[in-house]
């Protein structure tokens, strides 16, 4: 027995660029150590495990490394293909189940809108080891208590970066995110994204990241929308908006190809 597994390209405005991520579409549950061995096997930084459930789908992803509970772009390429399968005709939107509960993905023209929670920031100290890793004097460090988000003097200093990764992954976070005001009029904030301890040195493009992205520059910015970009080296896209406590992730994606794997223990 075979499993169905699509690569789509995600965040992307043209060519394929932004964030690769592997979908596979399940009859069922899955055992989880065939998921995690599935999603080191293909090595992209996110392999999304869906299948359908009591309302809507039950969704779940994996790094290479391990297991998380928010993935923007992984969410984002399930709902692509289910656009493609023609899931929304005659509906508005598609829900799914995860570890951080509820999500939903509708669709907005060409882009698809995710409504993800909102991870707003308390300011903290930052440890040395981030300090040294990031080599460059630090505006302001915040927390919510899994990641770190470094805003920095200028875009120039964001895309410049040359961190230490021995010593970025001996800090305590999933995630590593810096950020500043864009130079330039097309967007309004830019973004990396590091996560050495999910098998991750840089993210290309991290629609988690900018569910504390958003409510930080929006509050600062006093804007209700922002147009956001991820300085990857591949870099994406992302138009950000926000209800109460949540936040309205929209970008692009396209199917690069398709392939099956072999089912072997994927059973619960």
């Amino acid at each position: 027995m075979t499993v169905p597994i699509i690569h789509v390209d995600t965040f992307v405005e043209n060519g394929l660029r932004g964030n690769a991520a592997a979908v596979c579409a399940l009859s069922g549950p899955a055992d989880v150590s065939w998921m995690q061995s599935i999603a080191h096997e293909l090595n992209v930084s996110e392999t999304a495990f869906f299948y359908h459930g009591t309302n809507g789908f039950n969704l779940r992803w994996f790094s290479p490394r391990v297991e998380v509970d928010l993935c923007g772009h992984g969410t984002l390429a399930v709902a692509h293909v289910l656009r493609q399968q023609g899931y929304f005709t005659g509906q508005p939107a598609v829900h799914f189940s995860t570890r951080s509960g509820p999500l939903t993905a509708r669709l907005q023209g060409e882009r698809i809108e995710l409504d993800f929670p909102s991870l707003p920031q308390h300011e903290t100290a930052p440890p040395l080891a981030l300090r040294k890793a990031l080599g460059v004097p630090l505006k302001y460090v915040g927390t919510d208590g899994q990641d770190y988000l470094v805003e920095l003097d200028s875009e120039d200093t964001v895309r410049s970066l040359r961190l230490d990764f021995d010593v970025l992954s001996t800090i305590e976070a999933r995630a590593i995110i810096v950020t500043s005001v864009a130079s330039s009029a097309e967007y309004d904030v830019v973004s990396r994204v590091f996560a050495p301890r999910l098998g991750i040195d840089e993210d290309p493009v991290t629609g988690s990241a900018h569910c504390c992205l958003g409510p930080f520059w929006m509050a600062k910015l006093r804007k209700k929308e922002l147009i956001a970009y991820q300085a990857s080296a591949r870099g994406g896209v992302l138009r950000l908006r926000m209800n109460g406590e949540r936040v309205y992730l929209s970008g692009k994606a396209v199917t690069v190809s398709s392939s099956t794997v072999e089912s072997f223990s994927a059973t619960r």
